[in-house]
This record gives C-alpha cells, structure tokens and sequence, in this order.
C-alpha cells in the first residue's frame, strides 16, 4: 500500500500523456494497479483550462499504455508456455504480485467459455482485466481479433474512466465505488452481447 501511494504521489506531481501510457502498461500487465487511479485525475486534469492535457489524448495515451501491457503479457505467455506461467503464478514472486494459480485458472475459464471477445468483455471485469491476455497468448489466439478486440475494450474502458474522473472530480473512494457497479453492468451487457452473437449465428447456420 505504501508503495502505491508514492507511485501516486509522484504520478500526480508528473501527470502527462507518458505518466498516463507508462502506469496503464503497468495496469495491464501482471502488475497489480488500479487504473482508477490513472485515467480519472488526468482526465479531470484535462478538462481544466492551461492544463496542457486534452482529454481525447489522454484516453488514446491510456489506451496505447493498456495495449502495451496486454501485448506483453500475450506474448510472454506464448512464448514461456503454461507450465513456466503458471510456476510463476505460484512463486514468491508471482505472490508479490498478488498473483497465484486459481487466479489463472479464474482467467482461462473465462476465456475458454466466452472465446476471443473475452479479451474485449474481460476488461471490465476486475482482475480478469489485467490477466485475460495470458490466456490468449496461451491459445495462440490470431493476433488480429486480439488487437481489435482489446483496443476496443480498453477505449471503451478509458472512455468510461474518463468520465468518471470528471464526474467525481478526481476523488478516488467515488471513482472505484462507481467503476466496481459500472463494470458489472458492462459485464452483463457484454454477456446479452455475447448471447446475441450466438443466436445470431445458430440462426444463420440453421438458415444455411
């Protein structure tokens, strides 16, 4: 926690659009970092006059930071491979990082139920939002569905973020209060989505 709010603290003293990009890389990667903490101060920064910030560049920084992390951790995992992950999880490293197996498992699950858009509905969802790249690099998921999918549901989240941040001017306690309810209902509307996908495919296929 202490760690935490000195990278707060200085991130505050040095918000801009590569503050933004660097801690939403860390955000997205296996590293524990609340991104309710990065886009929300930086997008209320921005709507302030002579800030220097504009709040659609901020989203694209925080976007290009959440797309960095998921890239690494997709081809990390591609490339080490289950067993080496997965003995990392378990680590007194991986530990550190608050990171364990059943965490992994929780992300494999999600992906092997909903498929390739998990890694679009699966930034919503706490934890599996920092996590659901790993399972994609393990299943060789094409790399194409794996970008538009992500930097979709990173824009969406940003955006959301955003919002927020304006909203509740900066507070952090309203910002994750709001974030956690925001993002079950996404994650319910991703999952009406998702059926719909299925249903319109089972249609087509009878119709065929």
């Amino acid at each position: 926690m202490e760690i935490t709010t000195l990278i707060i603290d200085w991130y505050n003293s040095h918000l801009n659009y590569a503050t933004v990009a660097l801690l939403m890389t860390v955000e997205s990667s296996f590293i524990p970092f609340p991104s309710e903490l990065v886009v929300p101060p930086a997008a209320y920064k921005a709507l302030q006059p002579d800030s220097g910030l504009n709040i659609i560049l901020v989203i694209i920084a925080a976007t290009i930071g959440a797309m960095a992390g998921a890239f690494a951790n997709y081809y990390l995992s591609k490339f080490l491979g289950r067993p080496i992950i997965y003995k990392f999880a378990e680590s007194r490293l991986g530990h550190f990082f608050l990171l364990d197996g059943s965490k992994m498992e929780k992300a494999e699950a999600f992906f092997r139920e909903h498929g390739s858009i998990s890694t679009l509905v699966g930034r919503f969802i706490p934890v599996i939002r920092q996590l659901i790249s790993i399972p994609a690099g393990l299943s060789n998921m094409k790399i194409l569905p794996f970008t538009i999918f992500t930097a979709i549901g990173a824009t969406l989240w940003n955006i959301i973020l955003a919002v927020l941040g304006y909203v509740a001017h900066g507070q952090k306690d309203v910002i994750q209060n709001y974030s956690h309810e925001l993002s079950l209902g996404l994650v319910v509307l991703g999952v009406l989505f998702i059926g719909y996908m299925v249903w319109s495919a089972l249609r087509t296929k009878k119709r065929n």
